[in-house]
């Protein structure tokens, strides 16, 4: 076998073990940042870098739910912003502390009001705390925060409702309601990029299965006619009822599991997260082989990623449950 061939094959085998990834592969853009109007008055950023952004106009500035992830990606959505008003950016909303939806924040205008839920900005600074990894500059953390359930304000001549039911998607939470436009802005609590009953739940940020049915039910109850969604498509009040139903249906099993005296290895066999919309099917739960782990897998089959902000890998959603569940 030439040398050539033998460079090849132990490439192949590289990749296949999953120890290389191919620079076609490593390399993969963003999805481009669509500009989406909803109103005469709120616009949507869908995808791009980071996480999804809801543009309000006021009066005399624009209010920006979600600042994006990078400082380039945020800059490519003040010049989108830029096309649809002249109005200065002068009030920006964490719905939550992950960087895709936060570290955008610094390509916004110095002494911008920055508002957030309180257990956001606790979030932020023990990131920042830790080194700063996953986290703004120290000068960009929220200086307007929320500490109650419910918050009614007008922010510009925008009448503007803040909520947090309870810890869900992270422990600092917050969605925004615009009454009178029947929009919702939902954070990472609602995605369209997972399986309808795998939430993703920052169990290392205090997060919580059922935190997140609570938090979910008093969306519905809102009079919201579009949600836009963390990642992914705007979606419905059908749609997040479906996602309801279905995450609540898979922690019962989970409960119910859990009183036969299943073990959490066992649950995760026979209730294995989804893959998530257009990926390969759900492998059938079958119990592992005596001594053999299950495999945990993320959203589309593969191994859960660590969670933002480095140490060990994010908990499933089944392992979060089974924790909760089990401190009863």
């Amino acid at each position: 076998m030439s040398k050539l061939k033998i460079v090849r094959f132990f490439f192949v085998a590289l990749v296949l073990a999953g120890l290389v990834v191919p620079a076609a592969l490593a390399q993969q853009p963003a999805a481009a940042l669509t500009m989406k109007q909803l109103k005469p008055n709120v616009w949507v950023g869908l995808g791009g870098s980071g996480g999804n952004s809801t543009i309000i106009v006021g009066q005399t500035g624009v209010i920006v739910v979600d600042a994006k992830q990078t400082e380039q990606g945020a800059k490519d959505l003040l010049a989108e912003i830029a096309k649809v008003t002249p109005k200065p950016v002068k009030t920006v909303v964490f719905t939550h502390s992950d960087g895709d939806h936060v570290n955008g924040i610094v390509a916004y205008p110095a002494g911008v009001t920055i508002i957030a839920h309180e257990n956001d900005k606790k979030e932020l600074d023990k990131a920042l705390a830790a080194g700063g990894r996953g986290a703004p500059p120290a000068d960009r953390l929220p200086n307007r925060l929320v500490t109650k359930e419910k918050e009614a304000t007008t922010i510009d001549g925008v009448k503007i409702e803040f909520y947090h039911f309870a810890p869900a998607h992270t422990s600092g939470d917050l969605m925004v309601f615009l009454p009178d436009e029947k929009i919702l802005s939902t954070g990472d609590i609602i995605v369209s990029n997972r399986a309808d009953d795998n939430p993703n739940i920052h169990f290392e940020k205090d997060g919580s299965t059922e935190g997140w049915l609570t938090t979910v039910k008093g969306l519905i109850g809102l009079n919201a006619e579009i949600y836009v969604t963390g990642h992914g498509d705007l979606l419905t009040k059908a749609d997040l009822q479906r996602k309801y139903d279905a995450t609540l249906a898979r922690r019962n099993k989970i409960a119910a599991m859990v009183k036969e005296g299943k073990t959490l290895d066992e649950i995760k066999a026979a209730l294995p997260d989804a893959p998530a919309p257009g990926a390969a099917p759900r492998a059938t739960g079958a119990v592992p082989a005596a001594g053999a782990a299950p495999r945990a897998t993320g959203a589309a089959g593969a191994p859960p990623a660590a969670p933002r902000g480095g140490g060990n890998a994010a908990k499933t959603f089944v392992e979060t449950a089974y924790t909760e569940i089990t401190k009863k």
